[in-house]
This record gives C-alpha cells, structure tokens and sequence, in this order.
C-alpha cells in the first residue's frame, strides 16, 4: 500500500453516483457528509467526474475528468472550482491528510509532530 495511490470519494455526474472508499469508514459522519458535499455539488455544477485522491506522499489530489463527448463540461470553470475548493476548505484538507497518514498508512503521530515541529 506504500506506493500506490488512493482514492477517497468521487462523484460522477454521467450515473448521479457517488462513492466513498470502504478504507474511510471509520471517519466521523459529519466528515463524510462534508465529503459528499463538496463531491456531488462539484459534478452538479460543472459534470464530469470528480475524485478526491491520496498520493503516495499523503497529499490529497483533486482530480476531474470528463467524458470526450461531452460538450457541456467545462474544463475551465472545473479548474477554477477546485482551486476554489482547495482555498476554502484548506484545513479541513490538511486534516484528512493527518487522518490518512495515521490511520491507513500507519504513520505514527510522533513522527508527524516532530515533522511539524521542524
């Protein structure tokens, strides 16, 4: 699991679906209704398919895609949308990122603050 990528959640506008990885089950509920928010209110404004991805660092990824055929995605107003959401939402993020590292890389939390201390 060191070297490969996760997926967290996505949403997908072409089958109204949205899917949040068995792996995060245990995040609080609150957590995972903010994940679906920000996951279907992203297809329902400009399509596509979005996903929510940890790099193999811990770092999140926000990452969309969208069918060749489809005119009416916008892959401008996508771009713009995520850097918007990354903005907004930069702590909550970052929080997801601790989560991530602790409990499903197994990182410890010492190692982690003594990183935040340097």
């Amino acid at each position: 699991m060191n070297n490969e990528r996760i997926v967290l959640c996505g949403a997908n506008a072409y089958e109204q679906k949205y899917y949040l990885n068995e792996k995060f089950a245990k995040l609080p509920q609150a957590v995972k209704d903010e994940l679906q928010i920000i996951c279907v209110l992203f297809t329902e404004e400009v399509g596509g398919i979005f996903t929510m991805v940890f790099e193999e660092d811990g770092s999140l990824s926000l990452e969309t895609t969208a069918d060749e055929t489809d005119i009416y995605y916008d892959e401008i107003s996508s771009g713009l949308l995520v850097r918007e959401i990354r903005n907004n939402r930069q702590e909550f993020f970052e929080s997801l990122k601790l989560y991530y590292r602790v409990f499903i890389k197994g990182e410890s939390v010492e190692a982690l603050l003594k990183d935040v201390e340097e």
